[in-house]
């Protein structure tokens, strides 16, 4: 065999490979998951709460698979629902959203919107994920419509938590909520927002849609029980790793890629109890940009969050 023959070869080898891969990764990004998580956060003797967390939906409204099993969620009766944002990615799919949660919007929720619920997406290089973040936003793009989908949410009984805050009681579990706009676009307002969380609550949680640090930081220092996020994709790309869960190397703001989604602590590695510290739990979402919907060792998910007693 010559060396061009060689390399003929392993040139279509590599076409195949590549091929496959995406195949797969087309494949991954339709297999919708329920994911579920205890969180030891209420005060003895409560009951536990069910809440369904769901964030980044990126739909358009071609999307009938994702329409379908977003409206089966329904059937799990949820206690609560906080949905992160970025729900839309094309300026029809308003209907579509609030069509496929309409089971859910005759639950308690609370929410909060993300870049693409404002904007929308546009065609990008995959690999500019895995680049460092050199603060361009794309605010250039139509403009999404976004405050239909507000008027639906809220018409629907859900806390708008876009740097405010909000209450509600929960089958006899007082909840105190926090929640900033989403500060991938700079539009979060602390300010707004800061002090120490509501003592005379029973569960305080803050709700935000891009995990920054600044934010968490800011409410785990005010005593957020729980913080609750979504915008990273779980890393969308990741490495495939034995327990099936993937290995981020990526999240699209300054949260490390360990914490790209699941339960965790923040700050990283401090302890339930502990000042200061509190649960944070970040979403892998549903959807992706649709001009890239690509995943690897990362299924779209929503998460069934049991608050339960604190041992």
């Amino acid at each position: 065999m010559n060396a061009l023959t060689a390399l003929g070869r392993t040139a279509g080898l590599g076409l195949i490979a590549g091929s496959t891969l995406a195949a797969y990764a087309a494949w991954e990004a339709r297999q919708y998951t329920l994911r579920e998580v205890t969180v030891p956060l209420l005060p003895a003797g409560h009951e536990p709460l069910r809440v369904l967390h769901l964030s980044d939906i990126h739909m358009t409204p071609a999307q009938r698979a994702k329409q379908e099993w977003l409206a089966s969620l329904a059937d799990l009766d949820p206690d609560l629902v906080i949905n992160t944002g970025d729900n839309l990615a094309h300026r029809h799919a308003v209907p579509h959203v609030v069509e496929s949660l309409a089971g859910l919007l005759t639950h308690p929720g609370a929410y909060v919107m993300g870049s693409n619920d404002y904007f929308a997406p546009t065609m990008r290089n995959p690999f500019a994920y895995l680049l460092p973040d050199r603060g361009k936003r794309h605010t250039s793009t139509p403009h999404l419509p976004w405050p239909e989908l507000k008027q639906a949410f809220d018409g629907g009984g859900w806390l708008d938590l876009g740097n405010g805050f909000g209450s509600l009681t929960v089958k006899g579990t007082r909840i105190a909520f926090a929640g900033v706009d989403d500060p991938h676009l700079g539009y979060d307002e602390l300010d707004r927002v800061a002090g120490p969380a509501d003592a005379t609550s029973d569960v305080r949680l803050a709700v935000v849609h891009a995990p920054y640090l600044r934010v968490l930081d800011a409410f785990a220092r005010d005593g957020y029980d729980a913080i609750i996020a979504g915008h990273t994709h779980g890393g969308q790309v990741c490495l495939p790793t034995v327990d099936g869960r993937g290995r981020a190397l990526t999240t699209n703001c300054d949260l490390e890629p360990a914490r790209a989604k699941g339960l965790h602590r923040h700050p990283a590695g401090s302890k339930p109890g502990e000042a200061g510290s509190s649960w944070l739990h970040v979403s892998a979402g549903v959807g992706t940009n649709p001009y890239v919907r690509f995943r690897v060792a990362c299924r779209p998910e929503a998460t069934l969050m049991t608050l339960v007693p604190k041992a």
